[in-house]
């Protein structure tokens, strides 16, 4: 099985990781195009295009003025290990050892808004772009017409290499989007984690996020191979709930 899960805004350069053989985007020179128009805007340009603060649109003015077509090892990190949020703290990549993180190498996916699909090894360098910004390139309105086409045709292909026989999505709406999970050829298994409070089951977003992380570790521990392989996840008092369940949905439930 591949899975796959969204990035993070947060980001740790600093924090070295297990050895793990790095290697260049696949998408990268695609990428670039977007590096290119990137370096283009100013700062009052970047924050009305991402909605963001003048100290935040400062700090990414620098970043896409700083990136650099090659990947320097002191300016890139492997994305498994430089992306530093939610999902990510679930995950704890620093703390996976050398059989999970093969693992994690060959099943799992990261979406991105600058590099379309990376897998965990793949360099990056800092940036912020989300996969909803509405940045127009060439023909493309927006990054979903970008890199829909693109990002498919590799999870159809990792999905072959790999002889997957499903495909489990732990991503965000906002990320999900930029997939047609319709052309994949394999089912995907939507995965979501719910709060019982008062009697009714409630979404709180920072718990899922950190529960989609601990899922991508649960099964790197377990070497998950099947979406029945799922049902055991028992991380952070969460449990998997039959009765709201489909053979494609699977919800989890504390």
């Amino acid at each position: 099985m591949i899975s796959i899960i969204s990035p993070s805004k947060d980001l740790n350069f600093n924090l070295p990781g297990p050895a793990i053989d790095a290697e260049i985007p696949r998408l990268w020179d695609k990428s670039w195009q977007i590096a290119e128009a990137l370096k283009k805007k100013k700062v009052r340009d970047l924050q009305k295009l991402m909605d963001i603060s003048p100290k935040l649109a400062e700090e990414n003015f620098k970043r896409n003025q700083e990136m650099q077509k090659e990947m320097s090892p002191d300016r890139s990190c492997p994305a498994l290990f430089a992306f530093d949020g939610d999902v990510y703290r679930g995950l704890d990549a620093r703390s996976l050892d050398q059989s999970e993180i093969s693992y994690c190498i060959k099943h799992l996916r990261i979406l991105s808004g600058l590099y379309g699909l990376l897998r965990p090894q793949d360099l990056i360098q800092p940036y912020r772009l989300e996969m909803g910004t509405a940045l127009k390139l060439g023909r493309a309105k927006d990054l979903y017409a970008f890199w829909k086409k693109e990002i498919t045709e590799l999870l159809i292909k990792d999905l072959s290499d790999t002889g997957s026989e499903c495909l489990v999505n732990l991503a965000s709406q906002e990320y999900a989007a930029a997939v047609d999970f319709g052309r994949l050829g394999v089912p995907v298994i939507e995965v979501h984690f719910r709060e019982l409070r008062n009697g009714k089951l409630q979404f709180l977003s920072f718990n899922a996020k950190k529960a989609r992380g601990a899922m991508v570790r649960y099964m790197a521990e377990i070497k998950a191979l099947s979406a029945s392989d799922l049902h055991g996840f028992d991380r952070d008092s969460y449990s998997f709930d039959e009765r709201n369940s489909t053979e494609h949905s699977f919800m989890f439930v504390r």
